[in-house]
């Protein structure tokens, strides 16, 4: 099943979930790392732009996924679901997506600050719009650092959502996003 059901979450959805998923703590762990470097570590260049490169391709499937979502039904919340619960959850995943699409503007407003364009894995590359504000590189970057702090802890906060369901409620919130097993 490609797309969402009334009961279940699509391969798409799926897919396009964990692989953001993944790339996300992934650009958070090189992100932390990076910033230690010195000038002559063999990664002060690479790093930074290997980071670079999967923020602008991380950007691309965060709007084709803001797209599919729109075009695809989304799964009908469970009948046990407290509203509460579900505004709540509403607000968590609006408050992901705004701060990722946040951290990645302020990315791209750190990287072309010096007019510069991004090159994407030699694939392509993202022009700049050069300085649009005094000191442009140094405000991005702080926002960039802890809107990527506040996104860890919202996705933490995301993750323990998903088990208390799964532990404690013993629903089937979890598994429509896994696929562990198949809702009939």
């Amino acid at each position: 099943m490609i797309r969402n059901s009334e009961n279940q979450y699509g391969l798409t959805s799926i897919a396009m979930h964990w692989v953001s998923a993944l790339v996300v703590f992934g650009l958070f762990g090189l992100g932390f790392w990076m910033v230690e470097l010195t000038y002559y570590s063999s990664w002060y260049k690479t790093a930074p732009d290997i980071h670079k490169s999967l923020g602008v391709l991380l950007f691309v499937a965060t709007l084709i996924r803001l797209i599919w979502g729109k075009l695809n039904s989304k799964p009908k919340a469970l009948a046990h679901h407290k509203v509460w619960e579900q505004r709540i959850g509403a607000l968590v995943h609006q408050a992901l997506y705004l701060l990722l699409l946040s951290i990645m503007v302020s990315g791209y407003l750190i990287s072309t600050a010096d007019d510069r364009g991004i090159e994407v894995f030699g694939w392509f590359e993202v022009p700049s719009f050069g300085l649009l504000f005094d000191d442009q590189a140094d405000l991005a970057g702080l926002v960039h650092q802890y809107f990527a702090y506040s996104l860890m802890g919202l996705v933490l906060l995301h993750a323990l959502g998903a088990m208390k369901h799964h532990f404690i409620d013993k629903d089937l919130t979890l598994i429509r996003m896994t696929r562990i097993k198949e809702i009939k």
